[in-house]
């Protein structure tokens, strides 16, 4: 599980009980350690431990940078200070979660101690004049279940902001000639999100794979043991070396490069340098958490990036085409690929074998896991950008060759449609988790417009206010 650190700087406003904001602050410490939360807190600012006036607010943002915390959560331990909360959240540029306790009832002489939800309001129309995006976890008591879940899908969040924002991709060749439908604007990938290309020639892979070979050879055995463990190797002795070796020279030229997914043309020119296709080495890499993605598809290896930290990377994502409708069923559609998927997704021991359309061995064929499942696709043309999201679950379909899985959507119609009118392409990402609401929060942060293929907007923002 990926490990996120939130800055917590409980906030309190002078004319409402500093004593119960004290206490209350406390008790939301004690809570977020008892949910395991990471945090960086700022009782050594101020004997009160709670953010309320300009001198502390600008040590708390020297203290938050230096720590390098990814979100900032500002609990209203009563009505709290609303300048203070937005200055300290527009300098630190990270998601941002708006919370207080529900306030109790009065006192029996009419005095109210807190008003945390009141200053809520006040908050947020702050945030909104200093145009900071925020995440609003309703009013509601520590031990209520609204506020484990809330925490929870706010590291979610915070993760895929993190890693959207610092992502580089290793571009191992240029995008296959008949494939326009993934060509990407490189240019303003990095001006809009600050995502940058690693391009690396084919022949820079190949000169890595033989040395490998020749230099690593250990660590490549490593990588035939793992897979005659795991797999069914219906491949020659001398190509499955070179799927290790393959697998091994992609992940190096990786840590080389700063790189946190991968996009590889897969075909055809590699298969006359090496023999084999890469499907089982970026099975492999991806079952290890390194996002590997075919056809050099840039805005589909940042859809892998996104779908898995939106799971605080526990889950791996299905790299697929949508590619024909279920003989039988009206929404059904196949998602499939010469091999891709990661082995611990697959329903049985994955073969590597020969892909449906390709006469070369490396690629792996196996029924991935059926059950519910979210299915999106980062996307954009003409400086627009949007993220598809919706749900589907496993369903029972006829035998493929490849990685495959038969699902079912609310709408294949509507979905397709879709598909077609853009910006989307025939590529996706299904991952084993609902984290369609995540994904939908992050948007906010990324300046990416959330794009459902069916009308469950509304149900999304429900869950998220706790509902």
């Amino acid at each position: 599980m990926e490990t996120i650190k939130i800055g917590f700087a409980p906030t309190r406003r002078s004319i409402f009980s500093a004593p119960d904001a004290i206490k209350f602050a406390n008790l939301t410490r004690q809570k977020l350690k008892e949910l395991n939360v990471s945090f960086t807190d700022i009782t050594d600012i101020n004997e009160e431990g709670l953010l309320y006036q300009e001198s502390d607010r600008i040590r708390i943002a020297e203290k938050f940078k230096k720590e390098k915390v990814d979100g900032l959560f500002l609990p209203h331990a009563n009505f709290g200070t609303e300048y203070e909360c937005a200055r300290l959240a527009k300098e630190l540029n990270v998601p941002v979660l708006l919370w207080g306790p529900r306030d109790e009832r009065p006192e029996p002489d009419g005095m109210r101690l807190r008003d945390s939800q009141c200053g809520l309001f006040a908050t947020g129309k702050v945030l909104r004049r200093f145009r900071v995006p925020f995440t609003y976890m309703t009013n509601c008591r520590l031990d209520d279940p609204e506020f484990a879940r809330g925490i929870t899908d706010f590291l979610k969040v915070c993760n895929v902001v993190k890693k959207f924002r610092n992502l580089r991709i290793l571009q191992l060749g240029p995008r296959p000639f008949d494939f326009w439908s993934t060509m990407c604007n490189e240019g303003e990938l990095l001006e809009k999100f600050n995502i940058q290309l690693a391009p690396v020639p084919l022949p820079e892979l190949t000169a890595e794979l033989n040395r490998v070979k020749a230099e690593e050879a250990e660590k490549v055995q490593e990588v035939i043991r793992y897979c005659q463990e795991n797999m069914n190797c219906q491949i020659k002795p001398e190509l499955l070396e070179n799927v290790a070796a393959l697998k091994t020279a992609m992940k190096n030229l990786a840590d080389l490069y700063g790189c946190s997914a991968i996009a590889i043309q897969c075909w055809n020119a590699l298969q006359g340098e090496i023999g084999i296709m890469p499907c089982a080495a970026n099975s492999l890499l991806n079952e290890e958490g390194l996002p590997v993605v075919c056809e050099t598809d840039i805005h589909g290896a940042i859809t892998q990036v996104m779908a898995e930290a939106a799971t605080l990377n526990e889950k791996r994502g299905l790299f697929a085409d949508w590619t024909v409708r279920h003989p039988d069923n009206e929404n059904g559609e196949l998602l499939q690929h010469c091999g891709p998927w990661p082995i611990s997704v697959a329903k049985e021991k994955p073969s590597i074998c020969v892909p449906v359309a390709f006469p070369y061995n490396g690629a792996v064929s196996a029924e991935a896991k059926h059950g519910n499942l979210t299915l999106t696709r980062f996307d954009g043309d003409n400086g627009e950008y949007s993220l598809l999201l919706g749900h589907a679950r496993g369903i029972d379909g006829p035998y493929t060759k490849g990685t495959y899985l038969w699902v079912e959507v609310e709408n294949l119609k509507r979905l397709e449609a879709k598909l077609v009118e853009g910006p989307y392409i025939h590529h996706c990402v299904a991952i084993h988790e609902d984290v369609v609401p995540v994904l939908y929060e992050a948007c906010k942060y990324l300046g990416i417009q959330p794009d459902f293929y069916d009308p469950i907007e509304e149900d999304v923002k429900a869950y998220l206010r706790g509902e």
